[in-house]
């Protein structure tokens, strides 16, 4: 017989924000502009961050290593706390802002998990560090529901890598059987947690993109099709269904 859930993890972006196709190429344009670059060496600029961070993911799905937003912009000339770098970085910041609303439905679903007494995780594949995203999460009020998070730039590993969702359960004060994952990426959001024995949750409502997908055998424990159907699926499992 399956543990009760006590904590369920969520992914961040296109699972508590609502997806967005979002130009990958264009964030380091507006970083280039921020930082000043001269119209001839702007588009340069920007294709060498824009390689260096394809790069970076690209090792992450195949060898599993988390890689972090300094290290990117260091590897193409651009130090941590150069004015230069700062400017670019409040323009890529501002680039993203409209990307990172939490969805509305979030608030809701987070407090009646813990009113259930089930604790509220977060873990993230993200190059941003954890100051970053805590701050999108008080600007959206839902800071305070958090119990735990858990942030790849911080860790040596990325999705779906086992260690890093062991981690997220050690956080939360829980063993892995006892939680359930919620994502929109198969592999990194099924297939990962599910090597740990934790249940997963998939949403499928994001436009993955093919070059981002990796082939794997893993399927869902639930399906939501809305973030609210995560309490009564978690309910469910618990034999608290109402």
């Amino acid at each position: 017989m399956s543990a009760a859930v006590r904590g369920v993890i969520f992914d961040w972006g296109g699972t508590i924000t609502p997806w967005h196709t979002v130009d990958l190429r264009a964030q380091w344009t507006a970083f280039a502009d921020g930082a000043g670059t001269i119209a001839c060496a702007r588009d340069d600029l920007a294709a060498a961050i824009f390689a260096a961070e394809d790069a970076a993911w690209r090792h992450g799905r195949t060898a599993g290593g988390s890689a972090r937003l300094h290290e990117i912009l260091e590897s193409v000339g651009l130090p941590h706390g150069d004015a230069r770098t700062e400017a670019g970085l409040a323009a890529y910041r501002e680039f993203w802002e409209p990307h990172t609303f939490t969805h509305p439905a979030v608030g809701p679903l987070w407090e009646t998990l813990r009113d259930r007494g089930i604790r509220v995780g977060i873990l993230s594949n993200t190059i941003w560090d954890r100051d970053y995203h805590r701050q999108i999460f008080e600007r959206d009020g839902v800071l305070e529901l958090i119990d735990g998070d858990v942030y790849s730039s911080e860790t040596p590993w990325v999705k779906p890598r086992a260690e890093i969702f062991a981690h997220a359960a050690e956080v939360l004060g829980l063993e892995p059987g006892e939680c359930a994952y919620v994502g929109d990426r198969s592999y990194e959001d099924v297939h990962g947690p599910q090597q740990v024995g934790m249940r997963a949750i998939w949403i499928p409502h994001s436009d993955i993109p093919e070059d981002q997908q990796v082939s794997h055998e893993a399927t869902p424990d639930a399906v939501a099709h809305e973030l609210l159907d995560i309490a009564a699926i978690v309910a469910g499992w618990n034999g608290t269904a109402r």
